[in-house]
């Protein structure tokens, strides 16, 4: 495989950087923030690829997997940490692995990136199979804990996908390669930033596009979040009464005759139906909202 490491090239726009105001670097750092969307643009066609196939393994059974080191493993766990409370899927549907385990969340654990062994290990102990699909996510792009897995993954057949802010030219193990070249570094090397920024960028772009694909939204609102604190349920009782169109009171029983299900509360509302009527409409219509409000009860 070979890799042009842009990001390990000095960026010539803060090479004197020490010398400047404190407002003349942050000017200067936020020149190169804003190359950062243009970048991922670039990106999205193989982005699209990479989603249609997520929907498709998870319509069939299979769940989306990321695994990376460092900031890129971080970003991987928080993004699919926040899909059930957000998108009310299960915690096991979008999985986050990373390089030296939940250790590696909160300190650095730099060598775990190195090990050849331990990614197909984390891998076996999800049950990683070719129903699933594999996000490798390494800025440089040359990472052996998610090379390895990648190579894993292709050898019992899974679909992969590779995140990389560098120029790979080749890797037989990636079906999906998603390259988002935002160039050099403002400090060199340190790939939590511009390439960290990229990252959690397509990583939105992905679990959020896969969901509304999945009906877990109607239009843009989250009709199947989990309100697991007051303000998440404060949220739950707004969406159900600007949707319906009714008071908060009217709104509070709905959502508890429902059994605390937005979606199911909205269509009860819309439908003039009872719980029974609703469920069996939106599972005929694959959990679809607006497809459900379509339909006779």
């Amino acid at each position: 495989m070979k890799i042009n490491k842009i990001t390990e090239q000095i960026n010539i726009n803060s090479k004197r950087i020490s010398e400047e105001s404190t407002l003349n670097m942050l000017l200067k750092m936020n020149d190169e923030d804003n190359l950062v969307a243009n970048s991922v643009k670039k990106a999205i066609p193989e982005i699209e690829k990479f989603i249609d196939e997520v929907v498709y393994k998870i319509k069939n059974s299979g769940r989306l997997i990321y695994i990376g080191s460092g900031t890129s493993g971080r970003l991987g766990v928080l993004d699919a940490s926040e899909c059930p409370p957000t998108f009310g899927v299960p915690k096991d549907l979008i999985v986050g692995l990373i390089a030296g385990g939940d250790n590696a969340l909160k300190y650095s654990i730099e060598g775990a990136e190195d090990s050849i062994t331990d990614s197909v290990e984390s891998l076996k102990k999800i049950v990683f199979n070719k129903d699933d699909i594999l996000l490798g996510i390494s800025a440089s792009g040359d990472t052996p804990y998610v090379r390895e897995a990648l190579k894993y993954a292709t050898e019992i057949g899974a679909k992969t996908g590779f995140l990389t802010c560098n120029d790979i030219l080749h890797n037989r193990y990636v079906d999906f390669l998603i390259k988002v070249i935002v160039g050099p570094e403002f400090i060199t090397g340190s790939t939590r930033l511009k390439s960290g920024t990229a990252t959690k960028m397509v990583l939105n772009m992905i679990s959020t596009i896969s969901m509304v694909k999945l009906n877990r939204t109607f239009g843009n609102i989250m009709v199947d979040l989990i309100p697991k604190n007051k303000k998440l349920f404060n949220r739950a009782i707004n969406i159900i009464k600007n949707k319906i169109n009714i008071d908060d009171k009217k709104a509070k029983k709905l959502y508890q005759l429902s059994g605390k299900n937005i979606k199911i509360a909205i269509l009860m509302g819309s439908k003039s139906i009872n719980k029974n009527q609703a469920v069996m409409i939106l599972n005929k219509n694959k959990g679809s909202l607006s497809e459900s409000i379509k339909k006779k009860a």
